[in-house]
């Protein structure tokens, strides 16, 4: 079945890169931040992959980065420590939270990639010539990239690039079209498709999801009464968690995290200067936390996400220490709670008990259940 595609992908996303790598012959390039221009690498030829932890209790990163950083942090850096990501060939970060940054820096020191790459990826979105200067830091990663593999990106494989990337954009987009109504497909599956979209080459996900999503135009949607939730956070990609959410009785209909909407909610130009308008793409795109000057237009892109997909009730997953979501949260909720949806914040860790995690939303369900 197409469904087991994407979650065979995504759990053994590592056999998915080796195996790719062998075939094609091609240099695999680890992301740390969805801020990375994937587009650029791609057309290099090359497989961009986004790191990923393995949700598993670890004992090898308090060494290099403190333990109240994050746990996402902290997991996926074992997993390079732990030999998990050796067939990278690069890895590159975009600036974003300090937390993500240190683990960059370490991976440098301690496992050497043959390639690196830090993007000033700018904080103040809205100030004057900030497009110029994020197209700027693309147009050096590009030459970089250039200097590294001694092939040049032509313009007309950048082009290829960014359509094939809004392609896929446009069918994630169309799969979360049909949770607005009586969803056909629950919230762990569509955060597994998400995912997936990031550890595959863009073409291979686009067939599979053009025939996943035939499959779903063509289902009988249940029709039922579960209490639809929004989920809103970081980097929020425990799939246990979702299952473990809707085990309850509800249903996930919408989500605004960087490992789901807003990876691909917005779509880059197909005309101009292929690096200018992929500038422009992530600059506009849905923001996280981290990047100021669009607090307000984030409450209202997060409210108005609830309002379009009638949730009944959203449930913020935040990392532990993760400082950019934990000053966001008060706000989000207000914004929330201002369009009539309640909200339920919930601390993860690996280390958090699925038991307690599961009481709570059992409780918050009962809440706002009519």
């Amino acid at each position: 079945m197409i469904t087991s595609w994407f979650r065979d992908v995504v759990t053994t996303r590592h056999d998915y890169a080796r195996s790719w790598k062998d075939r094609t012959g091609g240099k695999v390039v680890g992301y740390l931040c969805t801020y990375v221009p994937e587009e650029i690498i791609y057309a290099g030829g090359m497989l961009p992959v986004r790191l990923l932890g393995s949700h598993q209790p670890q004992d090898v990163s308090e060494r290099h980065i403190p333990s109240m950083y994050c746990s996402f942090c902290r997991d996926v850096l074992a997993q390079g420590l732990l030999s998990r990501y050796d067939y990278l060939d690069g890895l590159v970060f975009a600036n974003s939270c300090l937390h993500i940054r240190q683990v960059f820096e370490v991976w440098q020191w301690q496992l050497r990639p043959s390639f690196s790459h830090y993007l000033y990826m700018p904080d103040a979105l809205d100030s004057p010539g900030v497009v110029e200067c994020w197209e700027a830091e693309l147009q050096k990663f590009k030459r970089s990239l250039e200097a590294w593999t001694g092939s040049v990106i032509t313009t007309d494989a950048l082009a290829h690039s960014i359509g094939t990337y809004n392609e896929n954009r446009r069918l994630l987009k169309e799969l979360y079209e049909l949770r607005r109504g009586s969803p056909p497909l629950g919230g762990k599956e569509a955060m597994e498709i998400v995912l997936s979209s990031m550890l595959v080459d863009k073409q291979e996900h686009n067939l599979a999801l053009r025939s996943r999503l035939q499959e779903l135009k063509h289902s009988t949607p249940p029709s039922d009464d579960r209490p639809r939730l929004m989920l809103v956070g970081s980097e929020n990609d425990d799939t246990e968690v979702v299952e473990a959410i809707e085990s309850l009785g509800a249903v996930v209909v919408i989500d605004d995290h960087c490992t789901g909407s807003r990876y691909f909610w917005n779509e880059a130009a197909e005309v101009g200067d292929p690096v200018r308008v992929i500038a422009e793409r992530y600059i506009a795109r849905p923001r996280c936390p981290v990047k100021d000057g669009g607090e307000r237009r984030r409450v209202e892109h997060v409210a108005g996400l609830a309002r379009e997909y009638r949730a009944s009730g959203a449930i913020m997953l935040l990392e532990k220490f993760c400082h950019p979501h934990e000053w966001d949260a008060p706000t989000i909720e207000k914004g929330l709670k201002d369009v009539g949806v309640p909200t339920l914040i919930l601390e993860v860790d690996v280390t958090v008990p699925r038991g307690q995690i599961r009481t709570r939303v059992e409780a918050f369900l009962e809440m706002i259940s009519p």
